[in-house]
């Protein structure tokens, strides 16, 4: 009972008191920046004691905006949201194109499609074939009494008309392609900054871990000396 109640003591978190063990990770898995920082803070920090997830991830999150605040300078929202989504461990990847298709209304969604149906070929064989056919109403089968006759100034103005609402249309099916272009750079953005931040955050780990696993060999290394100078000295 005693033994079980100094473990509880001695695993708690340096921060909140935090006992559960499951939310306690050694205080020595700390990146030194990391512990730097929680000392500022806190104003201690043994690297032989426990501190609990929540806690850490609120300090890996004040590093790396202190981090990213030092290199960029004020941070925009792109920025806060990567940074969120790093100490929540959220997944920052997703389609942009059904975020921005979500919010398309119905006009835009019907100039869209005019668009991509007027910059192929279908809408270039069918304009080809109306022009033909309305040629042979009005030249041949109403040879007599043609309702547009040769010049043809009806389907002028018709083909004229046409252009004219075509081109607007085209213009903004291209503005809302910029917008998803822009849409699609800041998301790379987002993506590839995240993706800088946990590769810097991996390194950091594992030099730490390298420079612990290397303490501790020398260490055992001093440990075996010293067991070899005391056996010498028995013989």
């Amino acid at each position: 009972m005693n033994t079980a109640k100094l473990e509880s003591d001695k695993q708690r978190c340096q921060i909140c008191g935090n006992t559960r063990a499951a939310q306690l990770r050694p205080a020595a898995l700390v990146r030194t920046p990391v512990t730097e920082l929680i000392r500022s803070e806190t104003g201690h920090f043994d690297p032989d004691g426990w501190i609990c997830v929540d806690d850490l991830a609120k300090f890996r999150h004040r590093y790396i905006r202190e981090l990213l605040e030092a290199e960029r300078g004020e941070l925009t929202g792109m920025e806060e949201e990567v940074l969120n989504s790093l100490r929540e461990h959220e997944i920052i990847a997703r389609n942009p194109e059904k975020e921005f298709d979500a919010k398309l209304t119905l006009g835009q969604r019907m100039a869209d499609r005019i668009a991509d149906f007027g910059g192929s070929w279908p809408f270039i064989g069918t304009f080809f074939a109306i022009i033909i056919v309305w040629m042979i109403i009005n030249s041949i089968l109403l040879y007599r009494h043609p309702f547009d006759p040769y010049p043809y100034i009806l389907l002028n103005l018709v083909l004229s008309c046409l252009a004219a609402l075509q081109a607007p249309v085209i213009m903004m099916s291209q503005n809302r392609q910029e917008d998803r272009d822009r849409l699609r750079g800041m998301h790379d953005y987002q993506v590839n900054l995240k993706a800088e931040l946990e590769v810097r955050l991996l390194h950091q780990k594992v030099d730490h871990i390298l420079t612990s696993q290397w303490q501790r060999l020398m260490e055992i290394q001093d440990i075996q000396l010293e067991l070899m100078n005391e056996l010498h000295r028995r013989h």
